[in-house]
């Protein structure tokens, strides 16, 4: 099965947005195509899941830029970048612990959930038995996360969600496509 299908199912897009995929779609293609139909969120979607893991963590950290942050979601922004900058089960674990704290209630909870989710265990930490998360949990975070960044300006809600596909798609150049992995 193809990326751009899997990922599709994964992220359990919308069925208009799954009919128009079709397997043998470039991811930036069909990104673009869902785009082009109106289909935003499913456009976010595919995009969060076709990065590599940290790309997509790097792509909501660059959107979290400059935007007003409270001092708690500039907090769990710092633990997400210091995860891209050094991908390491410290800076991990760091991240998913603030995220779980907050209750996935702020936009900093889920910058810092999308590092968190990226692998690892979500057990807690004294626990021996790993509990990997699902690998699409990523993808889910930064969705969530870049819609809680649109949403800072709601009358300019969409122009603000539709604004953040650019930079992703020269990531999903740049990077490839279709691991999310690490």
């Amino acid at each position: 099965m193809s990326a751009v299908l899997q990922a599709s199912m994964q992220m359990e897009l919308s069925e208009p947005a799954s009919a128009m995929l079709k397997a043998d779609m470039t991811p930036q293609v069909a990104v673009q195509a869902l785009v082009g139909a109106g289909q935003v969120q499913d456009a976010l979607k595919l995009l969060a899941r076709l990065l590599p893991k940290r790309y997509a963590v790097a792509w909501l950290c660059q959107c979290a830029r400059d935007q007003p942050l409270s001092p708690e979601d500039k907090a769990g922004a710092s633990l997400a970048e210091k995860w891209v900058r050094e991908p390491n089960e410290s800076n991990r674990r760091a991240a998913f612990e603030f995220a779980n704290a907050g209750g996935y209630k702020s936009t900093g909870a889920w910058l810092a959930a999308a590092a968190g989710w990226s692998g690892g265990s979500l057990a807690p930490a004294s626990q021996e038995t790993p509990v990997p998360p699902a690998d699409h949990l990523t993808a889910c975070a930064v969705v969530a996360g870049i819609n809680m960044l649109a949403a800072l300006v709601i009358d300019k809600f969409e122009a603000r969600r539709a604004g953040y596909i650019e930079p992703a798609m020269n990531l999903l150049n740049a990077g490839g496509a279709a691991s999310g992995s690490a």
